[in-house]
Protein backbone atom coordinates (compact mmCIF):
# COMPACT_ATOMS: atom_id res chain seq x y z
CA UNK A 1 0.00 0.00 0.00
CA UNK A 2 1.29 3.00 -0.96
CA UNK A 3 -0.40 5.36 1.13
CA UNK A 4 -0.97 4.54 4.59
CA UNK A 5 -4.35 4.54 6.18
CA UNK A 6 -4.15 5.99 9.34
CA UNK A 7 -7.43 5.37 10.86
CA UNK A 8 -7.05 1.70 9.79
CA UNK A 9 -3.14 1.66 11.00
CA UNK A 10 -4.62 2.36 14.63
CA UNK A 11 -7.78 0.43 14.96
CA UNK A 12 -6.06 -2.39 16.06
CA UNK A 13 -5.95 -1.57 19.78
CA UNK A 14 -9.62 -1.31 20.11
CA UNK A 15 -9.83 -5.28 19.64
CA UNK A 16 -6.80 -6.26 20.93
CA UNK A 17 -7.98 -9.18 23.33
CA UNK A 18 -10.08 -10.59 20.53
CA UNK A 19 -7.10 -9.89 18.15
CA UNK A 20 -5.16 -11.78 20.35
CA UNK A 21 -7.87 -14.61 21.36
CA UNK A 22 -8.92 -15.57 17.32
CA UNK A 23 -6.12 -14.22 14.99
CA UNK A 24 -4.12 -17.55 13.44
CA UNK A 25 -0.21 -17.64 13.86
CA UNK A 26 2.27 -18.32 11.28
CA UNK A 27 3.45 -21.96 9.60
CA UNK A 28 6.37 -23.76 11.88
CA UNK A 29 7.94 -24.86 8.91
CA UNK A 30 8.53 -20.46 7.85
CA UNK A 31 10.05 -19.35 10.95
CA UNK A 32 12.57 -22.50 10.33
CA UNK A 33 13.05 -21.05 7.06
CA UNK A 34 13.58 -17.31 8.26
CA UNK A 35 16.10 -18.42 10.72
CA UNK A 36 17.99 -20.82 8.25
CA UNK A 37 17.82 -17.81 5.67
CA UNK A 38 19.09 -14.98 8.25
CA UNK A 39 22.21 -17.52 9.78
CA UNK A 40 20.70 -16.40 13.36
CA UNK A 41 21.56 -18.52 16.28
CA UNK A 42 19.84 -18.45 19.49
CA UNK A 43 20.67 -15.66 21.55
CA UNK A 44 20.91 -13.43 18.33
CA UNK A 45 19.45 -10.06 17.88
CA UNK A 46 16.15 -9.10 16.04
CA UNK A 47 13.90 -6.57 15.84
CA UNK A 48 9.87 -6.64 14.73
CA UNK A 49 7.82 -4.48 13.21
CA UNK A 50 4.51 -4.40 14.55
CA UNK A 51 4.49 -7.17 16.84
CA UNK A 52 0.69 -6.79 17.35
CA UNK A 53 -0.09 -9.17 20.72
CA UNK A 54 3.10 -11.28 19.94
CA UNK A 55 1.93 -13.98 17.90
CA UNK A 56 5.00 -14.00 15.61
CA UNK A 57 7.14 -12.51 18.32
CA UNK A 58 6.59 -15.95 20.68
CA UNK A 59 7.29 -17.82 17.57
CA UNK A 60 11.11 -16.14 16.91
CA UNK A 61 11.33 -16.10 20.83
CA UNK A 62 10.67 -19.74 21.49
CA UNK A 63 14.09 -20.06 19.29
CA UNK A 64 16.21 -17.84 21.65
CA UNK A 65 16.22 -14.80 20.10
CA UNK A 66 16.78 -11.31 21.32
CA UNK A 67 13.85 -9.36 20.16
CA UNK A 68 12.96 -5.93 20.49
CA UNK A 69 9.46 -5.82 19.44
CA UNK A 70 8.09 -2.38 17.70
CA UNK A 71 4.31 -2.22 18.28
CA UNK A 72 2.35 1.40 17.95
CA UNK A 73 -0.53 0.19 19.72
CA UNK A 74 -0.30 0.81 23.73
CA UNK A 75 -3.46 -1.24 24.14
CA UNK A 76 -2.04 -4.35 21.28
CA UNK A 77 1.74 -3.96 23.24
CA UNK A 78 -0.09 -4.57 26.78
CA UNK A 79 -1.59 -7.90 25.88
CA UNK A 80 1.85 -9.08 23.92
CA UNK A 81 3.74 -7.82 27.77
CA UNK A 82 1.18 -10.56 29.74
CA UNK A 83 1.97 -12.89 27.04
CA UNK A 84 5.55 -12.74 26.52
CA UNK A 85 7.20 -12.06 30.43
CA UNK A 86 11.41 -12.35 30.37
CA UNK A 87 14.39 -10.01 29.64
CA UNK A 88 14.88 -11.54 26.07
CA UNK A 89 11.59 -9.42 24.60
CA UNK A 90 11.72 -5.70 24.67
CA UNK A 91 8.83 -4.25 23.46
CA UNK A 92 9.03 -0.43 22.35
CA UNK A 93 5.63 0.90 21.96
CA UNK A 94 6.08 3.23 18.81
CA UNK A 95 5.93 3.63 14.93
CA UNK A 96 8.90 1.99 13.56
CA UNK A 97 9.56 4.93 11.90
CA UNK A 98 10.13 6.50 14.92
CA UNK A 99 12.13 3.99 16.98
CA UNK A 100 15.59 4.85 17.83
CA UNK A 101 16.97 1.58 17.19
CA UNK A 102 20.64 1.00 16.60
CA UNK A 103 22.63 0.67 13.42
CA UNK A 104 24.24 -2.70 11.96
CA UNK A 105 22.91 -3.99 15.03
CA UNK A 106 20.35 -6.77 13.60
CA UNK A 107 20.71 -9.90 12.45
CA UNK A 108 16.94 -10.32 11.51
CA UNK A 109 14.29 -8.30 10.81
CA UNK A 110 10.51 -9.77 10.98
CA UNK A 111 7.18 -8.32 10.15
CA UNK A 112 3.64 -10.12 10.74
CA UNK A 113 0.79 -8.73 9.06
CA UNK A 114 2.04 -5.29 9.18
CA UNK A 115 5.08 -3.99 6.89
CA UNK A 116 2.27 -3.10 4.41
CA UNK A 117 1.17 -0.50 7.68
CA UNK A 118 5.03 1.30 7.48
CA UNK A 119 5.87 4.14 5.15
CA UNK A 120 7.17 2.84 1.95
CA UNK A 121 10.67 3.89 1.06
CA UNK A 122 11.56 4.91 4.65
CA UNK A 123 10.98 1.18 5.95
CA UNK A 124 13.38 0.62 3.92
CA UNK A 125 16.05 2.65 4.10
CA UNK A 126 15.50 1.72 7.97
CA UNK A 127 15.71 -1.35 7.68
CA UNK A 128 19.29 -1.31 5.56
CA UNK A 129 20.47 0.76 8.45
CA UNK A 130 20.20 -0.99 10.99
CA UNK A 131 20.91 -4.49 9.88
CA UNK A 132 24.50 -5.97 9.63
CA UNK A 133 25.86 -6.72 6.20
CA UNK A 134 24.09 -9.77 5.28
CA UNK A 135 21.11 -9.56 7.31
CA UNK A 136 17.43 -10.20 6.43
CA UNK A 137 14.47 -8.83 5.87
CA UNK A 138 11.69 -11.48 6.10
CA UNK A 139 8.01 -10.14 6.15
CA UNK A 140 4.66 -12.17 6.05
CA UNK A 141 0.92 -12.44 5.62
CA UNK A 142 -1.67 -14.53 6.27
CA UNK A 143 -3.95 -14.39 3.43
CA UNK A 144 -7.13 -17.02 2.69
CA UNK A 145 -7.39 -18.50 -0.68
CA UNK A 146 -10.91 -17.64 -1.75
CA UNK A 147 -10.89 -20.40 -4.46
CA UNK A 148 -11.11 -23.23 -2.00
CA UNK A 149 -14.18 -21.60 -0.42
CA UNK A 150 -17.31 -23.76 -0.91
CA UNK A 151 -19.42 -20.85 1.02
CA UNK A 152 -17.33 -18.17 -1.02
CA UNK A 153 -20.57 -16.59 -3.35
CA UNK A 154 -22.79 -16.68 -0.26
CA UNK A 155 -20.64 -14.58 1.61
CA UNK A 156 -19.88 -12.39 -1.28
CA UNK A 157 -23.89 -11.93 -1.37
CA UNK A 158 -23.80 -11.01 2.27
CA UNK A 159 -21.41 -8.43 1.25
CA UNK A 160 -23.51 -6.62 -1.62
CA UNK A 161 -26.70 -7.51 0.68
CA UNK A 162 -24.99 -4.03 2.65
CA UNK A 163 -23.91 -2.47 -0.38
CA UNK A 164 -20.06 -2.87 0.71
CA UNK A 165 -17.91 -4.72 -2.30
CA UNK A 166 -14.41 -4.75 -0.55
CA UNK A 167 -11.11 -6.40 -1.73
CA UNK A 168 -9.60 -6.97 1.70
CA UNK A 169 -7.99 -9.57 3.58
CA UNK A 170 -11.30 -11.53 4.63
CA UNK A 171 -13.11 -10.90 2.14
CA UNK A 172 -14.53 -13.34 -0.59
CA UNK A 173 -13.77 -11.12 -3.30
CA UNK A 174 -9.98 -10.90 -2.66
CA UNK A 175 -8.81 -12.41 -5.53
CA UNK A 176 -4.94 -13.01 -5.21
CA UNK A 177 -2.00 -12.74 -3.03
CA UNK A 178 -0.33 -9.20 -4.08
CA UNK A 179 2.53 -8.49 -1.54
CA UNK A 180 5.40 -10.26 -3.86
CA UNK A 181 5.15 -7.85 -7.07
CA UNK A 182 4.81 -4.71 -4.50
CA UNK A 183 7.97 -6.59 -2.85
CA UNK A 184 10.10 -6.83 -5.72
CA UNK A 185 9.51 -3.18 -6.66
CA UNK A 186 9.97 -1.91 -3.13
CA UNK A 187 13.29 -3.11 -2.76
CA UNK A 188 14.06 -2.84 -6.05
CA UNK A 189 13.77 1.19 -5.29
CA UNK A 190 15.96 1.03 -1.70
CA UNK A 191 19.41 1.14 -1.20
CA UNK A 192 21.17 -0.96 0.93
CA UNK A 193 18.72 -4.19 0.06
CA UNK A 194 18.49 -7.12 -2.48
CA UNK A 195 17.91 -10.16 -3.81
CA UNK A 196 14.16 -10.12 -3.20
CA UNK A 197 12.10 -13.16 -2.91
CA UNK A 198 9.13 -14.79 -2.00
CA UNK A 199 8.26 -17.95 -0.70
CA UNK A 200 4.24 -19.51 0.43
CA UNK A 201 2.97 -21.92 2.75
CA UNK A 202 -1.02 -23.82 2.54
CA UNK A 203 -2.55 -24.65 5.37
CA UNK A 204 -6.13 -24.61 6.60
CA UNK A 205 -8.44 -23.78 9.86
CA UNK A 206 -11.69 -24.76 10.53
CA UNK A 207 -14.09 -22.16 12.27
CA UNK A 208 -17.29 -22.19 13.81
CA UNK A 209 -19.91 -19.05 13.38
CA UNK A 210 -18.80 -17.07 16.26
CA UNK A 211 -15.09 -17.92 15.69
CA UNK A 212 -15.33 -16.60 11.97
CA UNK A 213 -17.45 -13.69 13.12
CA UNK A 214 -14.80 -12.95 15.89
CA UNK A 215 -12.11 -12.75 13.33
CA UNK A 216 -13.99 -10.81 11.26
CA UNK A 217 -14.07 -7.97 13.87
CA UNK A 218 -10.34 -8.18 13.86
CA UNK A 219 -10.06 -6.22 10.81
CA UNK A 220 -9.58 -3.07 10.50
CA UNK A 221 -12.02 -2.37 7.60
CA UNK A 222 -14.60 -3.82 9.22
CA UNK A 223 -13.87 -2.46 12.57
CA UNK A 224 -14.27 0.79 11.22
CA UNK A 225 -17.53 -0.18 9.59
CA UNK A 226 -21.03 1.79 10.74
CA UNK A 227 -22.16 -0.21 13.91
CA UNK A 228 -25.45 -0.58 12.27
CA UNK A 229 -23.93 -1.77 8.86
CA UNK A 230 -21.53 -3.95 10.72
CA UNK A 231 -24.15 -5.71 13.13
CA UNK A 232 -26.17 -6.47 9.52
CA UNK A 233 -23.30 -7.75 7.75
CA UNK A 234 -22.07 -10.08 10.87
CA UNK A 235 -25.74 -11.40 11.44
CA UNK A 236 -25.75 -12.51 7.52
CA UNK A 237 -22.19 -13.59 7.54
CA UNK A 238 -23.13 -15.44 10.37
CA UNK A 239 -26.63 -17.10 8.94
CA UNK A 240 -24.90 -18.08 5.99
CA UNK A 241 -22.50 -20.55 7.98
CA UNK A 242 -25.15 -21.86 10.01
CA UNK A 243 -26.96 -23.11 7.35
CA UNK A 244 -23.91 -24.84 6.18
CA UNK A 245 -23.64 -26.54 9.22
CA UNK A 246 -22.39 -23.80 11.59
CA UNK A 247 -18.21 -24.45 10.61
CA UNK A 248 -16.46 -22.57 7.67
CA UNK A 249 -12.96 -24.49 6.90
CA UNK A 250 -10.73 -21.61 5.62
CA UNK A 251 -7.46 -22.19 3.19
CA UNK A 252 -4.21 -19.92 3.88
CA UNK A 253 -1.31 -18.73 2.02
CA UNK A 254 0.77 -17.37 4.12
CA UNK A 255 3.16 -15.54 1.98
CA UNK A 256 6.48 -14.85 3.05
CA UNK A 257 8.63 -11.84 1.39
CA UNK A 258 12.63 -11.83 1.66
CA UNK A 259 15.47 -9.33 1.00
CA UNK A 260 19.29 -8.86 2.64
CA UNK A 261 21.06 -5.96 3.69
CA UNK A 262 24.38 -5.13 1.46
CA UNK A 263 27.45 -6.65 2.10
Amino acid sequence: MSEIDEARRTSFGSVAEAYDRVRPSYPAAMVAEILDYAHVRPGGCAVEVGAGTGKATALFAAAGLSIDAIEPSSEMAAVARENLSGPAVRFLTTKFEDADLPSDHYRLLFSGQAWHWVEPITAERIAARILVPGGALACFWNRIDWSHCALRARLDDAYAAIGWAPVGLMTPRQARLEFAEQWRERIAAAPGLSAAEDRTYEWSQTYSTAQYIALLGTHSDHVLLPESQRIELFGAVATVIDEAGGSLELVYSTQLCLARAAG
